[in-house]
């Protein structure tokens, strides 16, 4: 089958957007079909390709390189809408992105690390038309949804770490943060604790799963849920500490606490501490994530065990498929309490 050059195209030599028009396409499915790219059919990709051979058209490599990102780079992206003076020393973020360097350069490629400490509406849109790398992981949603969903309509080599949302396109892997809630509850609950305080930044997507357990929990043991137990702080600072103290000069009763994460976590014990009672003598505390420092704390940290590395491999996993052309699904991995001193197994005295 022979096609014809419109006649304002004969006699110069043939761009990629001149075979798209005589083949009635995309540029971008020329481009996919020359690369032999799996989203392109087979009997489409023969078709472009056999035009393309009968007018002689000859691949710019390194412009099909530069449009086609291929960087052998990957971008760990990390949006902070919510925490903007949160910093990527935090150890929870130093524990996940060394399991997903790890990761990233066994397949060969190199790490991109892009903190947006105040994403506007175009920085993710910003970040893809960089080219600067060839897939995405965005570690946490943070207030970004409906910016991951945009991107995702039109990008598919883009995973992300957290928990599924409503209405969610894009790709998720998180922990059971939901039942991470409910084993830390239950654990305080049945080694004798009552009133039991609840730590964190609760408007956050994953937090707010948390701190749902930790009301189911209380609600399926027969306890009422006091909204007076329920304490907003940050990630960021002595938040924690400062609202904890408040609290306790307050005169809030409270003999257990479950905090959003660890250094929330070492924080109350802090104030604890600073306000002349133990840990976990007077409160027993347990934190969310098994970061490197919860079992260096003194008193060791009794926490919800994200596996890091296992999320760091299916977040890596997923992405290179995505890049592949492949979908894939978003899923849910479990978590395990650890019992350590903070919270010890059997109750106190």
């Amino acid at each position: 089958m022979s096609f014809k050059p419109p006649r304002h195209l004969a006699g110069r030599a043939m761009k990629m957007s001149d075979i798209a028009q005589i083949a009635g396409v995309s540029a971008s499915t020329v481009s996919r079909a020359l690369a032999d790219h799996p989203t392109i059919p087979e009997k489409t990709r023969k078709a472009i390709q056999a035009v393309a051979s009968e007018h002689g058209y000859v691949i710019n490599r390194s412009a099909r390189s530069l449009r086609q990102s291929q960087t052998q780079t990957i971008a760990v992206a990390v949006p902070l809408g919510h925490e903007r003076e949160q910093l990527i020393s935090d150890p929870f973020f130093l524990r996940l992105f060394g399991h997903l360097a790890d990761e990233i350069s066994k397949r060969g490629y190199d790490i991109l690390l892009v903190r947006e400490p105040s994403p506007d509406a175009s920085w993710l849109d910003n970040l893809i038309r960089s080219q600067r790398a060839d897939g995405l992981v965005i570690v946490g949603q943070s207030d970004q949804h409906d910016a991951l969903n945009a991107a995702a309509r039109n990008f598919l080599p883009l995973v992300v770490f957290g928990a599924p949302l409503p209405a969610q396109i894009y790709c998720s892997i998180g922990s059971d943060n939901l039942e991470g809630g409910r084993l830390a509850t239950d654990h305080l609950l049945h080694t004798g604790r009552r009133r039991i305080l609840f730590v964190g930044p609760a408007e956050l997507p994953q937090i707010d799963l948390r701190l749902a357990g930790f009301r189911q929990s209380l609600e399926d043991n027969g306890h009422e849920v006091d909204e007076r137990l329920v304490l907003p702080a940050h990630f960021t600072g002595s938040s924690a500490y400062e609202e904890v103290s408040k609290a306790l000069a307050g005169g809030l009763s409270f003999d257990a606490v479950f905090a959003a994460s660890d250094g929330i976590a070492l924080s109350v014990i802090k104030a604890i501490e600073d306000a002349g009672r133990s840990c976990p003598e007077d409160v027993a505390v347990i934190g969310f994530d098994d970061s490197d420092i919860a079992a260096q704390s003194r008193p060791s940290l009794t926490t919800v065990r994200q596996d890091f590395p296992r999320i760091a491999a299916t977040l890596v996993d997923h992405l290179f498929m995505r890049m592949k052309g492949q979908e894939t699904a978003t899923s849910t991995l479990p978590v395990q309490l650890i019992v350590r001193e903070s919270a010890p197994a059997l109750p106190i005295g």
